[in-house]
């Protein structure tokens, strides 16, 4: 790439390649919901790399990409000293709270990328949480290295502006809302996208059980569990049943979905007369099909986005009594979403897109030098 100064020899192919990095091929369907958007904004021509556990579910979102396989440290890195761009490709990967570890997979990532002459770009981030000194000084450290960055939330926004003033970035809405809206259509069911979570204990789940059980007697209403991330979620009715926190007249109502693409996701909320999600992605794909909702928050990055939504919204931390969470509920259903207000997220999202494809015109013009 004319212009950068190699500190690494490499070989590098004729097209630009771009190596997308983040939590992909994961069986988390906000993941792919990430992914679909990026591969969608990319220009061609180009070669694509990502980073992936799994091949079969990245492949049917961008089918010329190749894989990398993601818990390979080093077949990760040596297709960083390949790339021409890096791309963190959405959600949170510059955080500790999952493991440090975790923190110094991505950064090791992006700085034997630069190492190798490539470009590298944070696109629809949010930054942190960060809860060691260490990790904090490794991010202020890194950050500055990028050449561009878009960032999902404020908080994280405006970290990054006090540690890397000079790196060009926007804010907008996390990327997933770019995706199509549709109308919403009704139909019977209350539909969930609950996780496990440490914030809940028994009289937590409790309390969440309860009102549900209420709420599906009184409308004569399935409750279906949607398992937005296979693994994690997939079992949770199972287990809470197993613990005696499922009242039984809930369990002969309930049942769970594992969904096998986005567009049966969007499909299933399209017609759900109440969407409870915990799950940020969740939560975005069901506005976007204005359906009628009510969120439950483990997660500052979920409040954010029902606050911009303005979807009523309770963190788990502050869970009320039955009774006034049966009364939130009640008031939501069958009450769809104003589409001109989830088209106005749309477009003010599309700010993620418009960056790399400015990225995408410079490398461009570079290449053509």
């Amino acid at each position: 790439m004319p212009g950068v100064n190699r500190l690494l020899p490499v070989v590098r192919p004729t097209a630009p390649v771009l190596l997308l990095c983040g939590y992909y091929g994961e069986h988390n369907l906000g993941d792919d919901a990430l992914l679909q958007v990026l591969v969608s904004s990319l220009p061609e021509p180009q070669q694509l790399l990502i980073t992936a556990r799994d091949p079969a579910p990245v492949l049917a979102l961008a089918p010329s990409a190749q894989t990398v396989n993601r818990r390979s440290l080093r077949r990760c890195l040596r297709a960083a000293l390949r790339a021409d761009v890096l791309v963190l490709g959405g959600g949170s990967l510059l955080q500790d709270s999952t493991s440090f570890s975790s923190l110094v997979y991505y950064l090791l990532l992006m700085t034997v990328a630069r190492l190798g002459g490539a470009e590298v770009v944070l696109w629809g981030q949010g930054l942190g949480p960060l809860r060691r000194r260490t990790s904090r000084l490794l991010v202020r450290t890194v950050l500055p290295l990028c050449k561009a960055a878009s960032w999902r939330d404020q908080i994280s926004f405006d970290w990054a502006q006090r540690w890397a003033p000079k790196l060009p970035m926007v804010l907008a809405a996390d990327p997933v809302w770019q995706m199509p809206a549709r109308p919403w259509l009704g139909g019977d069911a209350i539909v969930l996208s609950w996780r496990p979570t440490p914030l809940l204990d028994s009289a937590g789940w409790r309390c969440l059980t309860e009102a549900l059980d209420r709420l599906s007697a009184d409308l004569d209403a399935p409750v279906i569990w949607l398992a937005f991330h296979h693994h994690q979620d997939a079992p949770l009715l199972q287990h809470l049943s197993d613990q005696g926190l499922l009242p039984a007249r809930l369990k002969a109502r309930s049942s769970t979905l594992v969904p096998q693409s986005l567009e049966a996701v969007s499909d299933l909320v399209q017609r759900a007369r109440l969407v409870l999600p915990m799950r940020l992605h969740a939560l975005i794909l069901a506005r976007l099909a204005n359906s009628p909702m009510a969120a439950l928050s483990y997660d500052p990055k979920v409040e954010a986005a029902a606050a911009m939504a303005t979807v009523p919204c309770i963190p788990l931390r502050l869970l009320p009594s039955v009774d006034d969470l049966l009364t939130l509920w009640r008031a939501e259903v069958d009450r769809p979403a104003d589409p001109d207000q989830t088209e106005a997220l749309r477009r003010q999202a599309s700010a993620h897109s418009e960056l790399l494809n400015q990225m995408a015109a410079d490398l461009t013009a570079d290449d053509g030098r």
